[in-house]
């Protein structure tokens, strides 16, 4: 089982072996923490990377170089847009989480840094996903070592320490 912590701060500075970009499907340069990760790493190196790559579909992941950023690697991953809870949501975010194991396992990436998945404009409602996102790492077979949960701010932080505690 990987350890699992939590951490405050911008996910584009940490020293992970991996990041993870909570991106589009077009794997494009969006806002918020993608616009911050694009930025880092370089746009428009990511952007050709990307592009190169061909998009992603929800609820799986993808894997570009680190460019310019401390992390070896970005996994892109695409969690679904929250709409009513009846549109199996809660399955395509947990096989968002399994699809990042995986990538991360293929790389054989020992860290890696994950914010919140779909919970800014894809409206997931942030305390479902972080217990999406806790119970399946918690229960994953994934060889990565050291997977960092990453709070754009301390509540969120929080909100993945209380579910973390909880599990």
């Amino acid at each position: 089982m990987s350890k699992i912590t939590v951490a405050r701060g911008e996910i584009q500075r940490l020293s992970t072996e991996a990041v993870l970009n909570a991106a589009n499907t077009s794997l494009s340069h969006g806002a918020g923490i993608c616009g911050d990760i694009f930025e880092a790493a370089g746009a428009v190196e990511l952007a050709k990377a990307c592009s190169y790559i061909g998009g992603c579909k929800v609820g799986d992941a993808v894997a570009a170089p680190g460019f310019h950023l401390p992390a070896k690697w970005i996994i892109h991953a695409v969690g679904p847009r929250y709409k009513d809870g009846k549109q199996h949501e809660a399955e395509l975010l947990r096989s968002t989480y399994k699809a990042i194991l995986r990538v991360a396992d293929e790389l054989r990436v020992e860290s890696i840094a994950i914010p919140a998945i779909s919970t800014g404009i894809f409206c997931f409602p942030k305390d479902l996903a972080a217990e999406i996102a806790i119970d399946t790492l918690v229960n994953s077979n994934s060889q990565v070592q050291s997977i960092v949960l990453v709070g754009f701010t301390q509540e969120d932080a929080d909100r993945y320490t209380a579910f973390l505690h909880s599990n």
